[in-house]
């Protein structure tokens, strides 16, 4: 049996290495270092220009900017699965005494909240955090600029509100919390909120002379979660694997979808784009990125992830602005899902299946409308439409003959499984649809009632 290539090949290579090189040329960055990730590990990283006199490796820090908000974003989602919140909580249950109480949890991780955008007084980002010692000096005196709810309004202020939150429930400085229980779980020892050696220098260009300047790197303070992590391409690449698959030790694969789920409307010209929890999506040839762009005085970067080519790739740059980091990351994926294809695992039958997966397997039909209900691995079921059908979902395991639905239109509605006196499968039931196995089926609890006639031959209208 062939087994899947490994490394990547020789012309898809290249082809990246051009992508890198056209865009440092052209974004006129002192350096770039990318990465790409397939099948849960790194097949390739590669730098363009110098860091202190050498072409950038995978080792080198750079700034990754607003990428800190995914990371803040994995230690609430945490909390909420460990119970400690919910994402309809209102801020002040868990975070007393800030002007913004009333948003909720899920709100500030979507941008929803209505938050104003940046902190009052001077530029934070070039500013040190010791000029904003409280959380009132983060937020002001007004702080909503939109009803909550509204729009998508992004709001750095919203992240630092997470970041404390994080400290309040857990007791701890919130990058302690994320060392702990993100970055050694996973391996990436790179990552930090102040710079370790080896790291690059953030430089301006001037816009027009090949000249520079190089930009300031301070201590935000109570800013900090919204975009000071310091990070290497390597780490990267295993941070957008796990934003793919998944850790356990982390965050389980169907949280990270959550993640992934639009949960902000995008603006009415700008359809392609969209936010989740903590994450970024763009639509792209086609394919759904999920991720985040970042930016700090003097350095720019992009983590993007294609969970159905199981691709992921990363860019940063130290240059202020000019390097479209979002784009070529996209490139990057898009490069190699395109020259090559993924290719799928063998098919291999469950390793065990539960006896009332298989009494319930097979063909169902809401109506007319054919689906087929399939059992997957650690009693999860699948229901899809066939042609002529319509709305399906994965569902997973509540006990006692349940299911609750992960995505689509019924996500977190509940699968039950109804029987008759004798405990003998009769039909579904998701969230009031029921499901027979025939269609219209006479004998079942079809809402509305069957016909008499049942189904007739010869009808002619009029």
């Amino acid at each position: 049996m062939s087994s899947i290539p490994t490394e990547l090949l020789p012309d898809t290579r290249r082809a990246l290495v051009h992508r890198l090189a056209t865009g440092q040329v052209k974004g006129r960055a002192p350096s770039v270092v990318a990465a790409v990730v397939r099948d849960g590990r790194p097949v390739w990283v590669d730098g363009w220009g110098t860091v202190d006199g050498r072409v950038p490796d995978g080792d080198i820090q750079y700034r990754i900017g607003s990428i800190t908000k995914t990371f803040v974003a994995v230690l609430v989602l945490r909390l909420r699965d460990e119970g400690r919140l919910a994402l309809t909580d209102p801020l002040a249950e868990h975070l007393p005494g800030t002007v913004a109480g009333e948003a909720t949890v899920g709100a500030l991780l979507a941008h929803t909240a209505g938050l104003v955008a940046e902190a009052p007084g001077p530029w934070w980002e070039r500013t040190p955090g010791a000029l904003r010692p409280e959380l009132a000096d983060v937020l002001g005196r007004e702080p909503q600029v939109h009803p909550a709810g509204q729009r998508h309004h992004y709001s750095n202020p919203g992240f630092a509100l997470l970041g404390a939150l994080v400290q309040r429930i857990r007791g701890q400085a919130w990058d302690d919390v994320l060392r702990r229980e993100v970055l050694e779980p996973l391996g990436m020892t790179r990552t930090s909120l102040l710079p370790v050696a080896p790291h690059a220098t953030g430089w301006a260009v001037h816009p027009w002379a090949d000249v520079l300047q190089a930009e300031p790197a301070v201590d935000t303070g109570l800013m900090a979660p919204a975009g000071q992590l310091w990070s290497t391409a390597t780490d990267l690449a295993t941070f957008a694997a796990f934003l793919i698959n998944g850790d356990d030790r982390v965050l389980d694969a169907d949280t990270l979808a959550q993640m992934r789920t639009p949960a902000s409307p995008p603006e009415a010209t700008d359809w392609d784009h969209g936010y989740g929890l903590g994450m970024q999506l763009l639509r792209r040839e086609g394919r759904l990125l999920a991720g985040h762009t970042g930016s700090m005085p003097g350095f720019v970067a992009a983590v993007w992830v294609s969970p159905d080519d199981a691709l992921g790739a990363v860019v940063m740059g130290n240059v202020t602005t000019g390097l479209a980091v979002g784009s070529l990351a996209a490139d990057l994926v898009q490069t190699v899902a395109e020259r090559e294809p993924r290719i799928p695992a063998p098919w291999r039958p469950l390793p065990s299946v539960a006896p009332q997966l298989l009494e319930i397997a097979g063909p169902w039909y809401w109506g007319p409308a054919p689906y087929v209900l399939r059992p997957l691995a650690d009693g999860f079921v699948e229901l899809a439409p066939l042609p002529g059908g319509g709305r399906g979902t994965r569902l997973r395991p509540t006990g006692d003959d349940s299911w609750q639905g992960l995505n689509g239109y019924f996500a977190g509605e509940r699968l039950r499984v109804q029987r008759d006196a004798a405990g003998a499968v009769s039909h579904l039931d998701l969230g009031t649809f029921v499901f027979t196995r025939q269609p219209y089926h006479p004998a079942e609890a079809v809402p509305g009632g069957i016909d008499p006639a049942g189904w007739q031959a010869g009808w002619q209208a009029g």
